[in-house]
């Protein structure tokens, strides 16, 4: 392995978001640790990567977001192979479209898991290799949800508001060590989990955002890199919608 290659942690590598930004990461000459629970997706992702990339560039490691020990494993399993992480990246995503008077407490506990406990976890497990570094950056992937609303994602906007200011919290606390904590908010973005919406609420979408389009995977990962590397190193608690002018926010 290259040993001047930049370490990054991504999670949801095997689809969507979080495989083009795993993408972005390799594409820049870092070194990713691509996590995620679909082992036949991120094996499918690993074999490309490493053959455009080559070897060092993409290495799964497979963890359920929902469970704590999972998460601890998985974070042990990276820091048996590095001394320390560059960047880390909480882009798993999770959320089924329902009205909150029928979710059920399974439901609403799956989803604050995997959108906000389980990021958290990862955070805090991989953080004192940053601290011990005195550098770092982390992007917290939210939504748009998590800032306005979002009708039928009552519990997942929570969640996600939850991330939201978990960044800002925790960029205050991590400024000293030089490590910047800051988040991307998608809006509505063609990956699978929006593809399994149903069709009148992607058709409504479609219709309100300005550029009357889906975002690319790749645009929102852009942003996320931005915030990765050297190009955002005087910008720390900030949140950045990438949602098509679908949301306005001061």
């Amino acid at each position: 392995m290259n040993a001047e290659k930049k370490i990054a942690v991504v999670t949801g590598a095997a689809s969507g978001i979080g495989k083009a930004t795993a993408n972005a990461f390799a594409q820049a000459g870092f070194r990713v640790f691509g996590l995620d629970i679909d082992v036949q997706g991120a094996a499918r992702v690993e074999a490309e990567f490493v053959q455009q990339y080559g070897k060092d560039a993409f290495t799964f490691v497979e963890v359920d977001l929902s469970q704590r020990d999972s998460i601890l494993q998985a974070s042990q399993t990276i820091l048996n192979q590095v001394t320390s992480v560059d960047a880390i990246v909480n882009a798993a995503g999770w959320d089924r479209i329902e009205p909150f008077v029928n979710n059920t407490p399974e439901f609403m506990d799956k989803v604050i898991q995997i959108n906000l406990m389980g990021p958290m976890t990862l955070t805090k497990a991989l953080l004192p290799s940053m601290i011990q570094a005195g550098s770092g950056k982390i992007v917290n992937v939210a939504s748009d949800a998590g800032r306005v609303g979002s009708m039928g994602e009552t519990v997942y906007a929570a969640a996600k508001g939850g991330m939201i200011a978990f960044t800002k919290s925790l960029a205050r606390e991590m400024a000293r060590y030089q490590i910047h904590v800051n988040c991307v908010c998608p809006g509505p973005t063609d990956t699978p989990l929006f593809h399994a919406q149903p069709d009148k609420l992607k058709e409504a979408l479609l219709k309100v955002i300005p550029f009357k389009r889906l975002a690319k995977p790749e645009e929102t990962a852009s942003a996320i890199l931005f915030f990765a590397t050297d190009k955002s190193n005087y910008v720390t608690a900030q949140i950045m919608s990438v949602s098509g002018g679908l949301t306005m926010v001061g």
